[in-house]
C-alpha cells in the first residue's frame, strides 16, 4: 500500500472510531437527558450493553485490521527499495556500456535486456497511471523509456557507428533520467535526514587516540595476568609482538584504533 492508501484508511478508521465512541457515550447518558422517550432509551441501553460485551472482539478485529495495512505497508516499501536498488544496478550497466570503446552486440543486448527487465518489473510496485479494464494508461516512470530509447542508438548493428559526441550525449541522458527517477521514485520511502550527518568535503575523525585510564589499567592487569602464565605456543606470540611493534608509529604511539 501507497503512503497515500495507509493514510485515508486511517483517517477512515478514526472517523469510525470517533462516531461509534460518541454514540456509545450518548447511549451511556442516555437517562441523564430529559424527554427522550422509554423505548429509545431501551434500545440505547440494549446497544451499549452489546457492544461492551463484544468490546474484546472488536478491539482484536480492529489489531488485526491495523496490522494487516502495516504489514501490506511493510512489504510495498520492501518492494520498491528491491526496485530502486535494480533500478540503480541498471543504470551502472547502461552507463558502464557507453563508457566502453567498442560496443560488441552481446554487451548491447545485454544492457537492453537490463533495462527492459527493469522497465517491466515496475508493474509488481505500481499499476499504470489512468489504467482500466478497457485502457492500458501510462507508465508510472517514463524515464526509464528514455533510458531504453538512448540506449538503442548505440546499437552497434546500426549502419552508422556512434562518435564520441554522440556517446557522451548519451550517456548524459541516462544520468539525466536517473536523476528524475530519484527525486520523485524515492519520496515514497518517507526518507529522514541524518541526525548526525556529515557534511562536509574531506571530513575526517576528530577522535584523538588514546582510551581512559580505566581501559588502560584493564589492558595492563589482563597484559600482566598473560605474562605470568606460560604460552601455549611461543612462537605465536613472537610473531604477534612483531606485529603489533611493526604498528608502532615513528614517535613509538600506537596507531589509533578504528
Amino acid at each position: 500500500m501507497t503512503r497515500t492508501s495507509v493514510n485515508r484508511t486511517l483517517i477512515r478508521l478514526y472517523w469510525i472510531l470517533g462516531i461509534v465512541l460518541l454514540l456509545l457515550l450518548a447511549a451511556k447518558f442516555i437517562d441523564d437527558f430529559p424527554g427522550v422517550p422509554s423505548q429509545i432509551v431501551s434500545i440505547a441501553s440494549q446497544m451499549y450493553e452489546f457492544v461492551r460485551d463484544m468490546s474484546l472482539l472488536i478491539a482484536t478485529g480492529g489489531v488485526a485490521y491495523l496490522s494487516n495495512i502495516f504489514q501490506k505497508r511493510s512489504k510495498f516499501v520492501e518492494s520498491l527499495e528491491e526496485e530502486w536498488r535494480n533500478i540503480v544496478r541498471t543504470k551502472s550497466i547502461l552507463l558502464n556500456y557507453c563508457e566502453k570503446p567498442y560496443h560488441a552486440t552481446d554487451d548491447y543486448l545485454a544492457a537492453f535486456n537490463r533495462i527492459s527487465e527493469t522497465i517491466d518489473t515496475m508493474r509488481i510496485v505500481y499499476k499504470n497511471s489512468g489504467e482500466t479494464d478497457t485502457l492500458v494508461g501510462l507508465y508510472p516512470y517514463a524515464p526509464l523509456h528514455d533510458m531504453r530509447r538512448v540506449l538503442q542508438t548505440l546499437d552497434p548493428r546500426n549502419p552508422q557507428p556512434p562518435t564520441e559526441e554522440h556517446k557522451k550525449l548519451v550517456r548524459d541522458a541516462i544520468l539525466q533520467a536517473f536523476y528524475a527517477l530519484r527525486e520523485s521514485f524515492l519520496e515514497e520511502l518517507d526518507l529522514e535526514q541524518p541526525t548526525n550527518p556529515l557534511l562536509i568535503s574531506g571530513g575526517r575523525r576528530l577522535k584523538k587516540s588514546g582510551a581512559e585510564m580505566s581501559a588502560r589499567v584493564l589492558q595492563d592487569r589482563q597484559r600482566q595476568r598473560h605474562d605470568n602464565s606460560p604460552a601455549p605456543r611461543p612462537d605465536i606470540e613472537t610473531l604477534l609482538s612483531e606485529l603489533r611493534a611493526n604498528e608502532k608509529d615513528p614517535n613509538g604511539s600506537s596507531l589509533p584504533a578504528r
